[in-house]
Parts: structure tokens; C-alpha cells; sequence
């Protein structure tokens, strides 16, 4: 059997970004599965969601924002604690840095090692990763929910915390005038699911189903194309929660029959990758989720911790074994 590239190591290549505007002074940046940005005008300021892996990187994207306008930054929301989403905090000069407070304590228990570890499974999107001054804080947390009044007659922007799933601590933001919905990565469309943080039983039941009653009519996932209309915002709430369901099956039967990890990763991959094989990061993320199920199975409450020593030893456990 061929050796498979490390997780995303090969994928060297730049990707066409496309800013939409998704409605009056409400943008999002995609990427072709890269992960996603967006950014919300207020009277006076803005809200950015999502700040990139590095400074340099979130430069970029600020460059085509301010084609749009010149606001400054009052706020910048995080959706969870993840390098790849965090790391370019510095560039925005944000008076707010918000996120939930379980985020916060997930940066302080394993945002070096996350940080270490995306790096070496994604080293395309840290560009030049020496601009990073360190690990991103928030300076504002909350636990259940916060209301921005954006002035005018823009409405509100709610970030709401709507159960466990992609990490312990997932926030979206929700424009209920508009029907915009900002959700991170607890929904992707069409693209496969990183869930080696993940509490796969709530996020396929109760933290999903909280999701579609919002009835977006527009969604940004964390990766993919911008869902437009009711229909596309449920194919993507039904792909994620199908591609947790299946791997929670496969992985549960292989458990139950005394069969082993290796086995599991396997019958899994074969039950996905009709589907979902083609789509951005499958054989990136797949061992580690499939390791994740397997613990979250076993009883092993919480992710352990991920470093860029275990990363290897996974990948080459179940993808080049």
C-alpha cells in the first residue's frame, strides 16, 4: 500500500477565495474548503467572526473587506479555540476579542499543543507563521448567549453557545432580521467533518436539531460553499449530522463486536467515502475522528489532548498501517 502524505502536508496548492455579500453589510469569505471568514457591519463598527491562522493571512482578508467599507473592528468573535481560527487575531486591532468561556479554558489547557499540532497537519495556512505573537485570548466570555444591537435598522447579532459538538465550547452567530447564520464549524457544506474535539452524541441530536430550529436562510459553515435558501441550509445540517451518525454506527459496532481501532478506522472509511471521499480534508480528518468516536465509545469523557506526536502516531496507525 502507497504511504499517505501526513494529513494535509501535500496540499501546497493556493485557493480562489470568494467574498460574498450575503446581504446589506453581512460578507463571507470562502476558500474552495479552505475554512471560512465572515464579517457583519454595524452603524458605526464592525463584528468580524473568525480570525485565520496567522496576522499575515488575516491581512489578506481585511485588505478585500475594506474594499466594502472602512469601519473599525469593535468586535471579533471566535467560534472556538482551534489555531486555524484564531491565530490572526492580532491583525484585526479589535476592542473585543469574545468567545465562550469554555473556549477560553481550552486555550489554556492545550492551545499550545493545538497550535503545534495544526501547524504540522496544515502548514499551508499558516502563512508566515512568525508573525503570530502567541496564543489568542479572548477578553470577553460568556456561557449561554450575547446580544450586539447593530444601530439602526440592522437588528441584532446574537452568539449564541447551542450545545456541545465540533469542541465543548462551539459559538455561533445568528442575524434573526436577515436569516443569516454563522455557525463554525458545527455545520459544513460539502465538506468533511474535523472531529477529533468532538462530542459526536450531542452534536448529531440536540446541538444540530438547536441549529436547524433557528430556520437560517443562510448559513456559513466552517468549510464550503455559503448555503443559500432553506433547502441548502438543511442539506448541510443533514450532511453533518449524517457523516457523525455513520461513524458513530460503525465505529459503535466494531467496539461492541471486540474488534479494534484499526478495524473501526476501515469500516468507517468504506461507509463515508462514497459519499463524502471527494470532498475537502476526508483523509485528513478521518483518523482523527474515528480515534475520537472511539474514545468518546470507550468512555473517555473529554478529547485528549492533541500534539504533533500524537497526530503521527495516529495517522500512521490507521492510514499507512
Amino acid at each position: 500500500m502507497a504511504t499517505k502524505a501526513f494529513a494535509s502536508s501535500a496540499d501546497l496548492g493556493k485557493k480562489e477565495q470568494t467574498l460574498e455579500t450575503l446581504a446589506d453589510g453581512v460578507y463571507a469569505l470562502t476558500a474552495e474548503g479552505d475554512p471560512n471568514v465572515g464579517a457583519i457591519e454595524a452603524e458605526d463598527f464592525l463584528v468580524c467572526f473568525e480570525a485565520l491562522a496567522t496576522p499575515v493571512a488575516a491581512r489578506e482578508w481585511l485588505a478585500q473587506l475594506r474594499a466594502r467599507t472602512g469601519k473599525p473592528v469593535r468586535y471579533l468573535v471566535l467560534s472556538h479555540y482551534h489555531a486555524v481560527r484564531v491565530l490572526g487575531a492580532s491583525a484585526f486591532d479589535a476592542e473585543v476579542v469574545i468567545a465562550h468561556d469554555t473556549t477560553r479554558a481550552l486555550v489554556a489547557e492545550r492551545g499550545q499543543q493545538d497550535w503545534e499540532s495544526e501547524y504540522g497537519r496544515m502548514p499551508r495556512l499558516f502563512e508566515q507563521p512568525e508573525s503570530i505573537p502567541g496564543l489568542t485570548w479572548p477578553t470577553v466570555t460568556f456561557s449561554d448567549s450575547v446580544t450586539i444591537d447593530l444601530g439602526g435598522d440592522r437588528g441584532p447579532l446574537e452568539l449564541r453557545h447551542l450545545g456541545r459538538g465540533h469542541t465543548e465550547g462551539d459559538l455561533v452567530a445568528w442575524l434573526p432580521r436577515q436569516g443569516i447564520l454563522f455557525a463554525g464549524d458545527l455545520v459544513e457544506a460539502q465538506a468533511a467533518l474535523y472531529t477529533g474535539d468532538a462530542f459526536h452524541r450531542d452534536w448529531s441530536t440536540s446541538t444540530l436539531d438547536n441549529i436547524a430550529a433557528l430556520g437560517a436562510e443562510t448559513l456559513v459553515g466552517g468549510r464550503g460553499a455559503v448555503a443559500r435558501g432553506r433547502a441548502a441550509v438543511d442539506a448541510a445540517i443533514a450532511q453533518t449530522r449524517h457523516f457523525l451518525e455513520v461513524m458513530l454506527r460503525e465505529v459503535g459496532a466494531v467496539r461492541e463486536r471486540g474488534g479494534t481501532l484499526k478495524e473501526a478506522f476501515d469500516a468507517t472509511h468504506a461507509a463515508l467515502a462514497d459519499s463524502y471521499g471527494g470532498w475537502p480534508i476526508f483523509e485528513h480528518c478521518l483518523p482523527f475522528d474515528v480515534s475520537r468516536v472511539w474514545d468518546e465509545l470507550s468512555g473517555v469523557e473529554r478529547p485528549v489532548i492533541w500534539t504533533a506526536e500524537r497526530d503521527r502516531e495516529v495517522w500512521d496507525r490507521l492510514q499507512n498501517a
